[in-house]
């Protein structure tokens, strides 16, 4: 019982420590152009630039092409995106 007790308890500590995975990118719509940034929450599998790119590419959506993934940052870069991306902050 000792033993499971101090298991869940290391469990829950090591998933509240692990930081998720945000991006920041620029998309764009044609006829008529137009431009956003936005800010989207990335599964662990997809935490790089590079990785990104598909996930966001799929994600998303209303004519929205991806154009650029500026950078891959953990939750204490939210804030600092939060009102440059405005409607587009963890939207899709």
């Amino acid at each position: 019982m000792k033993k499971l007790i101090l298991t869940l308890a290391f469990l829950g500590f090591a998933t509240s420590a692990h930081a998720n995975c945000f991006a920041d990118y620029k998309a764009k719509m044609d006829n008529p152009l137009r431009l956003h940034y936005g800010v989207i929450e990335l599964p662990d599998s997809a935490c790089s630039v590079g990785g990104a790119v598909s996930n966001i590419s799929g994600r998303l959506s209303g004519g929205w092409e991806l154009l650029e993934v500026m950078s891959v940052f953990d939750e204490a870069g939210l804030e600092s995106r939060r009102s440059r991306a405005g409607q587009f902050y963890l939207r899709y």
